[in-house]
């Protein structure tokens, strides 16, 4: 987990770094592109099928918890019954 803080400079394999580099893209605020050479230097790393499934699992996860920000949803409590460590955001309400 150390890694992924600064995983460009990290030691992991470069296809990891792809991956990383792709979920990025795809859940920055700034909307850096996915443009034809970013989406060539994807595919020397990782097959169309497995671009569809991590991009499609990074954006639902993103946009899940965007909604549940928007919201102030948070769990009520673990599973185990323990309280929950998180708190509602405080919109002003």
């Amino acid at each position: 987990m150390a890694k992924l803080a600064d995983y460009e400079r990290s030691d992991l394999p470069e296809r990891t770094k792809a991956a990383l580099r792709y979920a990025d893209r795809l859940t920055d605020d700034e909307r850096l592109p996915i443009d034809r050479a970013f989406y060539d230097e994807l595919k020397r790393h990782l097959t169309d099928d497995e671009l569809l499934d991590l991009g499609m699992t990074v954006v639902f996860f993103s946009g899940w918890q965007r909604f549940n920000e928007a919201f102030g949803i948070v769990p009520d409590r673990w599973r185990d019954g323990s309280p929950s460590p998180f708190r509602p955001l405080d919109r002003g309400r």
